[in-house]
């Protein structure tokens, strides 16, 4: 489904289809307006998301004011040097609407501690709407607070109401 690009909305850029697989989880969520949030094509990479995001979402962030943007990758162990790789890609005008989002291995890690991809998406939604932590409290995705505490004032009006 497609979003007004004149209202506030949410793209999402998936690195894989696991990540994919997570993000639509998140949609089936009751909670969530699934017509403020766009699950984009599947990228094949976190450096295709990078560089994606460097050729094609800049300028339709700076046309689109109104628009956020979560980057789903997995951090592969590289934390902090995978973040800021990504984050290179990002105009400074825009970083404020940016989110990079991901496990900190691989998300089959995640999928066999917690079940499959779409239950992890519709826990993760969940704890959005309600500022809970338990499913984001994971070894796996822990270290997404820092992204998740400047994300959730901007995303969870458009997305939670």
């Amino acid at each position: 489904m497609s979003v007004n690009k004149h209202l506030p909305h949410v793209l999402v850029l998936p690195e894989d289809d696991a990540n994919r697989q997570i993000a639509n989880g998140f949609l089936l969520d009751h909670s969530v307006r699934s017509r403020m949030i766009q699950i984009l094509p599947v990228a094949r990479g976190w450096p295709a998301v990078r560089d994606s995001f460097q050729h094609m979402y800049n300028q339709y962030m700076q046309q689109y004011q109104v628009c956020l943007m979560v980057l789903l990758i997995d951090f592969d162990g590289r934390g902090a040097e995978r973040l800021d790789n990504v984050l290179s890609s990002v105009e400074d005008s825009i970083r404020d609407r940016v989110f990079v989002l991901g496990t900190s291995l691989e998300p089959e890690k995640l999928k066999a501690s917690l079940g499959s991809y779409e239950r992890i998406g519709k826990a993760l939604a969940r704890e959005c709407a309600d500022g809970k932590e338990t499913t984001w409290s994971h070894p796996l995705l822990k270290h997404n607070d820092d992204e998740r505490t400047r994300m959730m004032p901007r995303i969870k009006p458009i997305l939670f109401g």
